[in-house]
């Protein structure tokens, strides 16, 4: 094999501009490869990224009314509701890539918010339970959080986002500030924030409306304040932390089924639980291009044969140019298998040569790309192996052809040939 390597980097080396212009269909089609791939992985990450957000992995699984989430201001529930106790919160942190659950009330608009004569109505008004910041991956920035005697007991305090200090206090420090939840006085004993922080990308108008609500900011009192403040108990909303992004949708899907075993309305009422599941909405719009996508990598891949087919040409035109040297080694005794494993090396090594270069370049290609139409690249690992795997492929595919007619040669008039 070692001798076969020697041979073959010289055959290379002695025809340079030869083997490059061999190489080169191999090199376009492996780097066009890598360059699609590494787009496209980019841009489904930007995708799924802007839907689900800062990373935090939430599922958020809300009673809906015909596939339409329940506004309980205005709608009632057709009988009792059972309640979701500390049970039920474990049998759904049970489930398998579930790191954390939560129940939760929410308000997403809150009529009658204020800071003295500030309105804050914009805000988002939370009732939480203990686990809901670690699941949410939110933290106290300043001030204190919710202690389990405030959670217990359901103070009227309040934990404020940076977002609602911002827009409602107007650079006030709001620790210790009084607001009016509902004609309810409720004390302010912190400021929280993202552990991590998230900015979406927004290109375009439909971009802006869906991520400005982000902006309005967040209120959060202690879920046993919540009747309190509205008046009434109201079902739970459930947050649960998968343990990853593509864990979100099966998680989500798992948590609906316990839930909905829970509720005992009458059959055709149409009220059950379901999950927000951002995950697939992310996967549906990266679906809506696999088209284009698989086209332009079958492109490529038409590349690959045409460089594939100009391997085997060269290795042709070298087998004609020495069969003299053919001939000798077989009158020397060299076997058909070792004849077949010389040219075999070299068609292997020209063109897993030209797959290395090809990385290379669709590496440097997809950077060009990102930088000049400002689109979001992903390298892709598996992509480049496969790569190699499949330029080593092809130089066996079509050295093969010219292996075995290198082997097959007589040597008697491969001696005479001129």
């Amino acid at each position: 094999m070692g001798e076969n390597i020697r041979l073959s980097v010289k055959g290379i080396l002695s025809h340079k501009l030869r083997s490059f212009l061999t190489m080169l269909g191999i090199i376009v089609g492996i780097a066009a490869i890598i360059a699609v791939v590494s787009t496209i992985k980019g841009t489904n990450e930007q995708i799924k990224n802007n839907l689900i957000g800062d990373g935090t992995n939430t599922v958020t699984v809300t009673l809906n009314n015909n596939g339409y989430p329940m506004d309980l201001q205005y709608e009632t529930l057709p009988g009792a509701m059972p309640a979701l106790d500390e049970s039920v919160r474990q049998e759904l942190a049970a489930v398998p890539k579930v790191e954390n659950v939560s129940f939760i009330h929410t308000r997403e608009y809150c009529d009658s918010l204020f800071y003295r004569n500030n309105s804050l109505s914009g805000c988002r008004v939370y009732g939480i339970d203990g686990h809901y910041f670690e699941t949410a991956g939110l933290q106290i920035m300043a001030g204190s959080g919710f202690s389990e005697k405030d959670l217990a007991e359901g103070r009227n305090i309040a934990i404020v986002d940076e977002t609602a200090v911002n827009s409602g206090f107007a650079g006030e420090n709001p620790v210790g500030k009084t607001l009016d939840i509902q004609g309810e006085p409720f004390t302010v004993v912190g400021v929280c924030g993202k552990k991590s922080q998230f900015e979406p990308v927004i290109e375009t108008e439909q971009d802006y409306y869906m991520y400005m609500d982000m902006r309005s900011g967040s209120v959060y009192i202690p879920s046993a304040s919540w009747p309190v403040a509205f008046q009434y108990d109201e079902p739970y909303t459930v947050v649960i932390k998968a343990a990853s992004t593509d864990d979100m949708t099966t998680v989500g899907r798992k948590a609906e089924s316990i839930l909905n075993g829970y509720l005992t309305f009458p059959a055709g009422t149409g009220i059950q639980y379901k999950s927000n599941d951002l995950a697939e909405a992310a996967s549906q719009i990266q679906q809506l291009s696999a088209s284009t996508n698989t086209l332009l990598i079958g492109i490529a891949c038409i590349s690959l044969l045409v460089g594939g087919i100009g391997v085997m040409n060269i290795m042709l035109v070298s087998v004609t140019e020495r069969t003299r040297e053919i001939g000798l080694k077989k009158a020397l005794g060299a076997k058909k298998r070792q004849i077949r494993g010389q040219f075999l090396t070299e068609a292997v090594i020209l063109s897993g040569l030209g797959g290395v270069i090809g990385i290379v370049v669709g590496i440097v290609l997809a950077k060009v790309v990102s930088v000049v139409a400002l689109i979001p690249v992903a390298i892709s690992t598996p992509a480049i192996i496969i790569a190699v795997l499949f330029s080593m492929a092809i130089g066996i595919i079509f050295g093969l052809a010219p292996s075995i007619q290198a082997s097959n040669l007589n040597p008697i008039d491969a001696l005479r040939y001129e």
